[in-house]
């Protein structure tokens, strides 16, 4: 893998591809590669996996008052509820993180542990826990403070040369061998081979509606089936989707929601050339910029693909259109 931006690429990179870059929303408020049933299997495709805890801003407070008092005079208010996780803004340069279910309370502690040993090395910024709060009678799981990113998610953001750039340069920094204590992660630290009865059955499904669609993607997919797998297992984001990247004043400034933090192939962070990228020009230019090879490459559109058709199959109306635009972008670039 090539360890830094080629210069053949940075020139790609400088193309003006205003003609070919739309604002599209990309709202993903779901984690990318969960594996969510087809929409008959899931009798309500719009809700949250149920919290299993109340938490408001009297609770932060307190929490903060018992735990971390130095912080717990500033503003507080709700940011964000996610499948697995509360974002308070806590004043006007930390965020108060907190577990809403027991199954996220490890993707946290992950966060925890390897986010301020990672954060050096990478050119965007991370949201780095500053204070680990304690289990308690308060709250019965560990939670963060972390400092906050000021800026918007990328829902309606259009990547331009420099944002690719950058994020070639991140995922190259990032990418680096995990050691054996990484966390492993079931869903996205595995073989994409691993996904095919999964991709097949949704395949099989958009057949029904679209049959030459779901025929083109089958013959990407069974490509990025056949393509050399890797014995690699780097460090990977792991859910690399819109709402998990940050802009500001229209420039790529930060990366955040780690909780799917794992060892893997790169090539499942890799598929955010078709996530989050407009510009056909651009998705191969950070392909080029990375130093991908045809089989990581290939991988990639697989992943990309199970991502895709994940969304596709949620049932959930903001998702739908989204996944439909992934998998537009891969068959325009076969």
């Amino acid at each position: 893998m090539a360890m830094g931006v080629t210069p053949s690429a940075k020139k790609a990179l400088e193309v003006d591809c205003r003609t070919e870059q739309r604002i599209i929303p990309n709202v993903v408020c779901c984690t990318l590669g969960d594996d969510l049933p087809a929409p008959n299997e899931r009798p309500n495709p719009l809700s949250f996996p149920p919290a299993e805890i109340h938490v408001d801003v009297a609770v932060v407070r307190r929490l903060l008052e018992v735990d971390c008092p130095s912080l717990s005079h500033g503003t507080i208010s709700l940011v964000d509820e996610g499948w697995d996780n509360l974002t308070y803004r806590l004043g006007s340069r930390h965020a108060v993180r907190l577990p809403r279910r027991a199954a996220a309370a490890g993707l946290l502690a992950n966060e925890q542990a390897w986010l301020p040993i990672l954060a050096p090395r990478l050119p965007l910024e991370i949201p780095v826990p500053v204070h680990i709060g304690k289990p308690s009678t308060l709250f019965p799981w560990p939670w963060s403070v972390v400092n906050w990113i000021p800026g918007l998610t990328a829902e309606h953001h259009s990547f331009a040369p420099a944002d690719v750039s950058l994020l070639a340069e991140t995922l190259v920094s990032l990418h680096q061998p995990a050691p054996e204590a990484a966390p492993r992660n079931p869903f996205r630290g595995v073989s994409l081979r691993a996904k095919n009865d999964l991709v097949k059955d949704r395949l099989h499904s958009l057949e029904q509606r679209d049959g030459i669609t779901a025929q083109r993607l089958a013959a990407i997919w069974r490509d990025a089936c056949h393509a050399p797998e890797t014995e690699q297992r780097v460090w990977l984001h792991g859910d690399l989707h819109a709402r998990n990247v940050v802009v500001n004043e229209s420039r790529l400034v930060g990366l955040i929601d780690w909780g799917d933090l794992n060892g893997g192939d790169p090539a499942n962070d890799l598929a955010c050339a078709w996530t989050l990228i407009e510009s056909a020009r651009l998705r191969r230019a950070i392909l080029e910029a990375y130093g991908a090879d045809d089989a990581l490459v290939r991988r990639a559109m697989g992943w990309a693909i199970h991502f895709g058709l994940t969304l596709v199959n949620s049932g959930e109306p903001r998702h739908v259109p989204m996944g439909s635009t992934v998998l537009n972008r891969l068959l325009a670039d076969v």
